[in-house]
């Protein structure tokens, strides 16, 4: 069965709240340990199918906003979906409460019931109405976001189109987009602060509800942050200060010497090479197939893989009217298949997401048929995110496909962009803890402190009077701080992970690299991120002088192939 050919009814979430109620009953009523461990399994089969319909509902509507139905679908579960959730925690705290739970644990991963803890602290009944709010805004800020329609050069663009101009090798060209990008979030100006201050100060009452004093600790509760807090990820920030910036900085000296440039300029900033940066050969499709035949020669087990996302077609890639920005993976349990989403724009990008999303929906693949407890499946989010930004450099062999002779030139590419970014996802993590322990704050204060976070991450950058950009409000383009408040330092914490391996492609070769990295992946969700790593056999990001190596690897690397880029 194909994507396309799915089946999709509205989950009745009343009559589960029902069932979920009754579970809980059982659970509390329980004679035995292997009743209680039943009643977990009963869980997961009952839960499957609600999830499948509601990932087929969020995927459709993400793929076109302006869908009425799915819209409507999704309005629904934005103000079910609390009550419903509240009940499945209800039955958690059951779980918690059995006196059989020694014996579940020696059953089951302990991580689960460490998670378990975490999602009780997160939900009452006092919040449901807040919970519902909070999801409807969440939909706005999506809607708004998909809604860009942007003149530019004699074409129509939502922002996703837009992103091929960005990398112009004309430099005007290239200002202009940012200018007409910037031009739109400045004519939306006053939807963007509403939404965001609506979430903040909803999020903030919901945390204080449940007793905590702020959004921070309920939004790494909501995380799963079950093994590092806030003091850790600190440590981390500065150590991206202290290793990564200088590198970076001397990196961006270097790219304004080889564009010719007097001075560099952010809309400079995503052009590497004098002439432009490499593009993917040929059409969408040809990106498409070429991703296909990568994965079929990549091994025996992501050939499988890939042959069960081709042959039922769960991707939906290329940029267009009304469809959501950004990329992701989902995944539809009741058909143990992934589904890969993204905006294909003709840059480098859409090699990138096909790679990243590619390892994110390997890894739902490897645990499709491995785990009793639907929970452990996945790790938390910045575990995830190891399958994908590992499998970005784990690709490299195989990027002549996508850009022919200029493959050498994408490889250092992406390194160097690796490098840097990892001091801008740190500026959006420190920006949330920012606005969050200080809820009060206007837009006007919000910009400010994200301006003065570029001075500290991105000192390279000079936004040149460019509108919203020179205002300080480029955050209001991250989807994720107004989606997943807290997400964004995942992408770095794997970040770094994924340099770890980079690093022994380098020392050891290809084949070392990749059953390191399924000896990580294959682990599923059935322990803690740092958990995970130990296993593995690779370094927790977060203590002291964890970067230093790998910095020092990559800047190598980056010198010796520095003529590739010229």
């Amino acid at each position: 069965m194909t994507f396309q050919e799915m089946p999709y009814e509205r989950v009745d979430l009343a009559a589960l709240c029902k069932v979920y109620e009754t579970l809980k009953a059982r659970m509390e009523g329980a004679k035995t340990a292997e009743e209680a461990a039943a009643l977990l399994d009963e869980h997961t089969r009952t839960y499957e199918p609600v999830s499948t319909m509601m990932s087929l509902s969020s995927i459709r509507h993400t793929i076109d906003t302006e869908d009425p139905f799915y819209t409507a679908e999704e309005e629904f579960y934005a103000q079910e979906g609390p009550a419903f959730g509240e009940k499945v925690t209800d039955f958690y705290r059951a779980v918690l409460a059995s006196p059989f739970l020694k014996e579940l644990e020696k059953e089951f991963p302990p991580v689960f019931f460490k998670n378990i803890r975490m999602d009780a602290q997160t939900i009452s009944p006092a919040v449901l109405g807040e919970l519902e709010e909070e999801n409807k805004l969440v939909m706005d800020y999506q809607k708004l976001q998909g809604s860009a329609q942007i003149e530019f050069q004699g074409k129509v663009c939502n922002l996703s189109q837009l992103g091929v101009y960005k990398e112009d090798p004309q430099r005007q060209v290239r200002k202009g987009a940012y200018t007409a990008e910037g031009s739109f979030y400045q004519e939306h100006k006053g939807e963007f602060d509403r939404i965001y201050d609506e979430l903040v100060k909803k999020r903030t009452a919901i945390a204080r509800k449940l007793g905590f004093e702020n959004f921070v600790e309920l939004g790494y509760l909501r995380m799963g942050r079950n093994c590092y807090d806030k003091k850790d990820v600190a440590v981390f920030r500065e150590e991206v200060v202290r290793e990564i910036v200088p590198i970076v900085c001397e990196m961006k000296k270097e790219q304004q010497k080889r564009l010719h440039l007097p001075d560099f300029k952010f809309y400079d900033d995503p052009v590497v090479c004098q002439g432009g940066n490499p593009h993917p050969q040929g059409t969408f499709e040809d990106t498409y197939r070429t991703g296909i035949e990568m994965y079929r020669k990549m091994s025996p087990l992501t050939k499988d893989f890939i042959h069960k996302m081709d042959s039922m077609h769960l991707f939906d890639l290329i940029a267009k009217k009304g469809k959501m920005t950004g990329g992701y993976c989902s995944y539809l349990a009741s058909y143990k298949a992934p589904f890969i989403f993204a905006n294909f724009n003709g840059t480098s990008h859409d090699v990138e997401v096909f790679t990243h999303e590619g390892g994110h929906a390997l890894a739902a693949f490897m645990a499709a048929d491995k785990t009793r407890l639907m929970e452990c499946a996945m790790p938390t989010l910045e575990g995830c995110e190891v399958h994908s930004m590992s499998m970005e450099f784990l690709c490299w062999p195989y990027l002549e496909g996508f850009y022919g002779t200029e493959a050498h030139k994408a490889r250092a590419i992406h390194l160097g962009g690796a490098l840097s970014f990892l001091p801008y996802g740190c500026q959006v993590d420190e920006f949330q803890h920012i606005v969050y322990e200080n809820p009060d704050m206007t837009p006007e204060e919000r910009n400010a402190q994200w301006a003065a976070l570029d001075k500290k991450y991105r000192p390279w950058l000079d936004f040149d009077s460019v509108p919203f950009y020179a205002d300080g409000a480029a955050w209001q383009r991250q989807i994720h701080i107004y989606t997943d408040p807290f997400y964004y330092i995942d992408y770095c914490l794997a970040q770094s992970v994924a340099l770890q391996i980079f690093r022994l492609m380098e020392e050891k070769g290809w084949q070392a690299a990749f059953e390191q990295y399924l000896a990580y992946t294959r682990q599923g969700g059935n322990d803690t991120f740092l958990g995970l790593l130990h296993k593995a056999g690779l370094e927790n990001p977060m203590e002291k002088g964890s970067l230093k190596n790998v910095a020092r690897e990559a800047r190598e690397y980056l010198t010796a192939h520095q003529k590739d880029l010229d």
